[in-house]
């Protein structure tokens, strides 16, 4: 993933009152449940709740200072937002100082701060140089604004501060819950669309979580055939393989011997979503030709790859991080046309008041999970 906490870095905070700055607008779209309180822009007050990973492995629930809004701020209160297990566990766990930048010795531990990167929730007001949304309208937001923090934004906070930038309106028939990890639906659907392939091909994915399936789906969409790869059978049976696509379970099937057998014409694609570059390699001898590499999983320290050992099979290597507009554009218009699924990938579902007990079953896992929302309206 990309570096979320410092992605919109060039975006100032204005100091200040936020008279003149923030402008009330119209009402929203009546195809969406508005909750049935909205504040007023005279009423919002910089001060959030919010999720705060405050040490190693710690996580808690509490008031943070939230900047004033500035011109080209959207104000959002939220109703939904979707952890990512991956990324936020390991920046809690203190793994990484940076998106893709490992922790190392000497430096920093990167606390406290509020993890997070997506939500969906209603819009309370806009910055006068904003002209996309207006107050009432329902938005998917990225990174947010927050003071305080070792780092200058988050994501689970509320009400969020977001430059326009990272704002989408969302369109009228979907549903709002079902674009809630949008950020983490573009990167699944970004490894599946940076390969190239036709129609019959054989793709791999390793990794049954959320990105693997969201890749799979992609690359399935395009029309190629997919073997997910993963250890837990509630997640792979999630994956709907269609006449030709496989599930394979690597604590009972040898994924390798699977792939032989399912593809001996060669597999056109790989994508890893856990980050072993063991996998990885593991799989060359039935790559094709010209076969393509991609590569979503974080690595850590040990990100480094045998070129050599690829260039005997003139294999491309894809490295795709953070988002663009031009993706998140191409993965909502999916979602709304049901050609990536979300919805049924949720397991848990929590009150935001209760994110203590959502973290704890990525950091301390005790029961099967994989899509895990918190609600932020009673």
């Amino acid at each position: 993933m990309a570096d979320f906490y410092s992605i919109c870095a060039g975006v100032q905070p204005v100091q200040g009152k936020t008279n003149g700055r923030i402008k009330k607008s119209g009402a929203g779209s009546a195809a969406f449940h508005t909750p049935a309180v909205l504040i007023t822009i005279q009423e919002v007050q910089m001060i959030a709740e919010a999720v705060v990973a405050t040490g190693p492995g710690q996580v808690g629930y509490r008031k943070v200072k939230i900047p004033d809004p500035g011109a080209d701020d959207v104000v959002i209160r939220l109703v939904h937002s979707w952890i990512s297990n991956g990324t936020e566990g390991s920046f809690i766990r203190g793994e990484r100082i940076g998106g893709d930048i490992p922790w190392r010795d000497g430096e920093p531990l990167p606390f406290p701060h509020v993890p997070g990167y997506q939500k969906v929730g209603v819009v309370e007001g806009v910055g006068k140089d904003v002209r996309d949304f207006r107050e009432g309208d329902w938005v998917f937001g990225t990174i947010s604004a927050v003071e305080g923090m070792f780092y200058a934004t988050g994501g689970h906070v509320s009400p969020a501060v977001t430059h326009q930038s990272q704002v989408w309106k969302l369109p009228r028939p979907v549903s709002p819950l079902a674009v809630s990890g949008l950020v983490l639906t573009q990167v699944g659907c970004n490894c599946g669309m940076r390969p190239a392939l036709q129609s019959g091909d054989r793709a791999v994915v390793i990794g049954d979580g959320l990105v693997g399936h969201w890749s799979a789906q992609t690359l399935a969409y395009r029309g190629a055939r997919v073997m997910l790869v993963g250890r837990r059978q509630e997640r792979l049976s999630l994956f709907e393989t269609g006449d030709e696509g496989r599930r394979v379970n690597s604590r009972k099937d040898d994924p390798l011997t699977m792939a032989r057998e399912w593809a001996p014409e060669g597999v056109q694609v790989l994508v890893d979503t856990v980050g072993s570059i063991a996998a990885v390699e593991a799989f060359y001898p039935v790559l094709r030709h010209d076969a393509h590499i991609v590569s979503a999983g974080f690595y850590g320290a040990n990100g480094k790859i045998d070129i050599q050992a690829m260039r005997l099979r003139e294999l491309t290597l894809h490295t795709p991080s953070g988002w663009s507009k031009a993706r998140m554009d191409t993965t909502l218009d999916l979602i709304e046309k049901g050609v990536l699924k979300t919805e049924p990938l949720i397991t848990h579902r929590f009150r935001a008041q209760d994110a203590v007990e959502a973290y704890s079953l990525i950091l301390f896992p005790r029961e099967p999970a994989l899509g895990i929302v918190l609600d932020w309206q009673e």
